[in-house]
Order: structure tokens, then C-alpha cells, then sequence
């Protein structure tokens, strides 16, 4: 599956890595002890059940698709360069959702405020809101459900 670019904006974008549709059971095994931060218990080294990612992750698979975040202006969200945004655009957006969008035809990823007025709100304080001026077209393309963060680059 190769990715199709979309428009960029600044500081921001998404690139589509796939489509909707229906995924082939992945399972992997699920370890049901709990990890703790501190010291591994030695007795926790068995499968308790397989856990299939595609179950986990994709809830409507014709509504999913997966983009991969470039830029830095929602780190505090969770949502790092690189990382595969998991968007369900079945949903209906709420406020507070994080979203991807199009402004005036740029694509970004943001969280959407809807109160007091509609804004795009990036999760970094360097970075400015997105105030939409009179007349702006505000398009979105769905809502992100999940992040998929890599620990090794």
C-alpha cells in the first residue's frame, strides 16, 4: 500500500498510509498481567489470550483510515513526528476531540473547540490557535481515535 500525499500546511501535516475496509484478524499475544514501571515479576511469563490490533484499534473499519503526523504542534497531546494517527471518520466531532482538518483547503491536525467559538487549538504553546475568520471553510475528515508511537526511531 503506498502512502498518497495530501496538501501540507505549516507546521503541519498528514499523509494518508491507508484506507477503510475490512482488516485480517492480526493476533498477537496479550501477556493479561500488568507491568509494573518498577521490577518485572518473574512469575508474569505467561499468555493469558491473543489481542488482535486491528480489534483494538479500527472499531468501524470502512469508516478507518491511518495518516502519518509530521511537525511538532501537538506533542503535548501525545502526537510526535512520525507517528500513525488512527481516525475514525464515522464520528461525529465534539468538542475537545482531536480532529484532522482542512482550513481553507490546508490540512492539519488539531483539537476542535467548539465553545466559546469554533477553533482548531494546537497542543503546543508555541504554536498560535487557529481562529476561523469570517467566511473560512472549515472541512473535517475525521476523528483521531488512536496514536501509534514508535519507542526506536
Amino acid at each position: 500500500m503506498s502512502a498518497t500525499p495530501l496538501p501540507k500546511t505549516a507546521p503541519d501535516t498528514v499523509t494518508v498510509l491507508g484506507h477503510g475496509g475490512q482488516f485480517p484478524p492480526c493476533p498477537v499475544p496479550l501477556f493479561e498481567d500488568r507491568v509494573p514501571a518498577g521490577f518485572p515479576s518473574p512469575a508474569a511469563d505467561h499468555v493469558e489470550k491473543a489481542l488482535d490490533l486491528n480489534e483494538l484499534l479500527v472499531q468501524r473499519p470502512a469508516a478507518t483510515y491511518f495518516v502519518r503526523a509530521e511537525g511538532d504542534s501537538m506533542i503535548e497531546a501525545g502526537i510526535h513526528p512520525g507517528d500513525i494517527l488512527v481516525v475514525d471518520r464515522s464520528l461525529e466531532a465534539r468538542h475537545g476531540d482531536v480532529v484532522i482538518a482542512a482550513v481553507d483547503g490546508e490540512l492539519t491536525v488539531k483539537r476542535l473547540e467548539l465553545r466559546p467559538c469554533t477553533r482548531l487549538v494546537p497542543a503546543n504553546p508555541a504554536y498560535a490557535p487557529i481562529e476561523l475568520r469570517e467566511g473560512a471553510e472549515l472541512e473535517l475528515f475525521g476523528v483521531v481515535t488512536s496514536v501509534i508511537h514508535s519507542l526506536r526511531g
